[in-house]
């Protein structure tokens, strides 16, 4: 009972020192966040808000991460967007939803939580490249004016089949509004200067301030400038009446559509992913070196998501964007991640005619920011300098996302990365020195650490090249594993070897029982 009592204690002080600070902080980066990628994922603005409460409340209380900031992410508007169109119905993705927290929560108890090692890091920057890619893609329409957050449903464009954005393309002409060209270009003014300069006020997060600049610029627009005032449709529009409009899964059509299940893996994985590699990050920060439990987190994740799909949210991860704002802004302990889903509760509770007053083209503003981060330049020419080995899965990651879907484009560019293992598997099993003595040449061939099949054909061509009357000396002693077919191999060519007048010395290479086929 003392334990418990000092603990309450420590969080209570932590909270009123630290984290309360903290929670504000994280609530104005949050806020927008949650309208921006809710309308980037082609839903109601309120189901971004619910995730958010949801991934600050529920999940902050079974995670035993002490910085991290959960709530709806970038990475997943994209597969969002794709899956309520292919799905027909926003009852049907919410089903999604949930089945994808029930399947973390499985891998959660399962402890598989460090399947994202075996994935590599250049596949992994260029999903995330691709995701930034697109969602400043989809907010291009918003930024002259378009007012319904679908102009392109899936991917990029499509390009193939010139679907999606290119059918609408005469209604975006007629949609450009001066107003919201104007908004979004000082808004993003705004974002940059405020990032660059206001060092001092860093508790005001940009975010919160562009979007601030941008509804007093729009209220000023619309009492005394009527010319380029923006419409109704241009502003984000949250009924009073929020809990009536909620909509819930449809667990009648559980079984009747195999791509409920196929979109819930994809969220899964996804959601997984960006967690993971979310906390890794925000654990690199912490100043009292915390290490967050994987497992323990993906069940708090996967909570998350079932609750949030299951009253109409969008999916939950781990948000890096979030994260660093909390540990920068001095947070401590998880009570700052919780008490941001307080603030976007009460503000939901209290706040909603502020919130029906930020501009769509604001909201693209933010979006096109979290975009960039994903995307930056900096970081794609410095997978460039890494070399060709990192680059071109990257790039090609990267190309297949676009032109395919997320989880297509993914597997492409982890069966590239694997094509250029196996590639330098295959150079890299042994290396040859040749020298001469007299007339006589003299081979020696030094096996590397780990020698597998793959390295049969190279083996087979090198040893049937040795001229006779010549000695070899194949050398084992660095070798951990030497693959079955390799010794074979090796073992098979002493009548090779002795019918050409070769002699073969064998230092530290086991012995096998070579089998005739007939």
């Amino acid at each position: 009972m003392l334990l418990n009592n000092k603990k309450i204690t420590f969080y209570l002080l932590s909270f009123l020192k630290y984290d309360f600070r903290a929670s504000i902080t994280v609530f104005f980066v949050a806020l927008p966040l949650c309208l921006g990628i809710s309308l980037a994922s082609g839903t109601p603005v309120y189901s971004g808000l619910i995730a958010g409460i949801i991934g600050g409340i529920v999940v902050s209380l079974i995670s035993r991460s002490q910085l991290s900031v959960s709530g709806p992410a970038a990475g997943l508007t994209a597969v969002s967007a794709a899956a309520i169109v292919q799905l027909g119905g926003m009852e049907i993705f919410f089903l999604s939803v949930t089945i994808a927290g029930l399947l973390q929560i499985l891998l959660g108890i399962l402890k598989l939580g460090g399947f994202t090692h075996f994935i590599p890091s250049s596949v992994i920057k260029g999903m995330l490249a691709a995701i930034g890619i697109i969602l400043i893609s989809k907010q291009i329409p918003l930024l002259i004016g378009y007012d319904q957050p679908d102009f392109w449903k899936t991917e990029l464009f499509n390009i193939i089949t010139f679907h999606h954005g290119f059918e609408q393309i005469n209604h975006l002409y007629y949609s450009i509004s001066a107003g919201a060209i104007i908004i979004a270009l000082s808004s993003l003014g705004v974002l940059i200067l405020w990032k660059t300069f206001a060092k001092k006020l860093n508790y005001l997060p940009a975010s919160f301030v562009t979007v601030l600049f941008g509804v007093l610029l729009a209220i000023v627009f619309g009492n005394f400038i009527p010319s380029i005032q923006l419409s109704d449709s241009q502003f984000v529009r949250i009924s009073g009446n929020l809990f009536s409009q909620v909509k819930f899964p449809d667990f009648n059509s559980i079984f009747n559509d195999v791509h409920i299940w196929k979109n819930a893996i994809v969220i899964c994985f996804i959601a997984t992913l960006e967690t993971l590699l979310s906390i890794e990050a925000i654990d690199k920060i912490d100043p009292y070196n915390r290490i967050t439990p994987q497992n323990r987190e993906l069940i708090a994740q996967g909570t998350g998501n079932f609750l949030s799909g299951l009253i109409g949210g969008i999916p939950i991860t781990a948000v890096i964007v979030r994260s660093s704002a909390n540990a920068e802004a001095g947070g401590k302990t998880r009570i700052s991640s919780f008490a941001h889903g307080v603030w976007l509760l009460l503000a939901i509770l209290f706040a909603l005619p502020f919130i029906n007053l930020i501009p769509y083209c604001v909201l693209a503003v933010i979006l096109i920011r979290t975009g960039y981060n994903l995307a930056k330049p900096s970081m794609i020419y410095a997978v460039y300098k890494q070399g060709r080995e990192q680059f071109l899965p990257f790039i090609v990651t990267v190309l297949s996302i676009l032109f395919t879907n997320l989880l297509t484009g993914v597997l492409i560019g982890i069966a590239y990365a694997i094509y250029f293992i196996i590639k330098h598997t295959y150079r890299a099993g042994f290396v040859v020195k040749e020298q001469e003595k007299g007339r006589i040449k003299q081979f020696t061939i030094h096996l590397a650490l780990n020698v597998s099949f793959l390295n049969k054909k190279k083996l087979n061509l090198f040893l049937d090249s040795i001229p006779p009357y010549s000695i070899l000396e194949i050398i084992g002693t660095n070798s951990i594993y030497i693959d079955y077919d390799i010794l074979e191999i090796i073992h098979d060519f002493k009548v090779k070897a002795k019918i050409k007048h070769i002699e073969l010395l064998l230092k530290n290479i086991p012995e096998v029982e070579t089998i005739e086929l007939h």
